[in-house]
Order: structure tokens, then sequence, then C-alpha cells
């Protein structure tokens, strides 16, 4: 479920942004992600399950600072992360830049604007992408 939009979350949120590399699911449309691009749902469980990304893995912001060097190992791997919004992926995206991360994005608009771009998505049920 996304998080509540409160005064104080937005302004952190509308800071942050001026600190992250934002794209949008136009610019995936245009110009393709790089080759090795890792997508990273960083929404919860639930909203996982109801549908996400294709290719994407799934690390709830919860838990990414403790799990991304699992599945991240190189620093210079590119990120896109996503949420429902961008609030989550905002933070979570600035999160990774100061643990070392060089090629950090979040997607602007989130899981909505990905699938208003018609971009791959796994359908709700299927969690065949799990990691």
């Amino acid at each position: 479920m996304p998080m509540s939009k409160t005064p104080l979350y937005n302004q952190l949120v509308a800071d942050v942004r001026e600190s992250i590399r934002l794209i949008t699911a136009q610019d995936i449309e245009t110009e393709p992600l790089a080759s090795g691009t890792v997508v990273i749902d960083v929404r919860e469980a639930d909203e996982w399950s109801a549908g996400h990304a294709s290719g994407a893995i799934h690390l709830s912001r919860g838990i990414l600072e403790g799990a991304i060097e699992e599945k991240v190992t190189d620093l210079d791997t590119p990120i896109l992360l996503y949420c429902s919004g961008n609030g989550r992926a905002a933070l979570a995206a600035e999160s990774l830049q100061k643990m070392g991360y060089t090629q950090v994005a979040a997607l602007a608009g989130g899981l909505p604007e990905w699938r208003k771009a018609r971009l791959p998505i796994v359908p709700g049920g299927s969690d065949s992408l799990m990691p």
C-alpha cells in the first residue's frame, strides 16, 4: 500500500528529487535501458504480487539497503528503482547513492507510468520473477 502523502513527507521527497536522477517511462521508450540495468521494485510484497515490471527484482524499501549488496555487487551497475508513484523510489535512490552506487535512477511516476507507456508487465498472481 502506498505511503500517505503528508506535508513533511512530500517536502522530504521534493528535497531528495533535487539530488537524484529521475527518468520517465517515455525516456525508456525512446532509449531503452542500458544493458545490464537492474530494475528494482521497492514497493511492498502485496503491491509486487499485484503486478510488476517485467524483469524487475523485488527489494521492498524496508530491506533495500540491507539486501542490495547481495543482488548488485558492482557499484557501477546501472540501477532503476520504481514504486507506485515516486516517493519511495526517490528515497531509495538517495540511499543507494550514499552507499556508493554510481548509476542510480528513479522512475518518475512509478509503475503507473510504466504501464501507461505500455512497457512489459508481469500481471498480478504471477510470482515467476520473485528473487
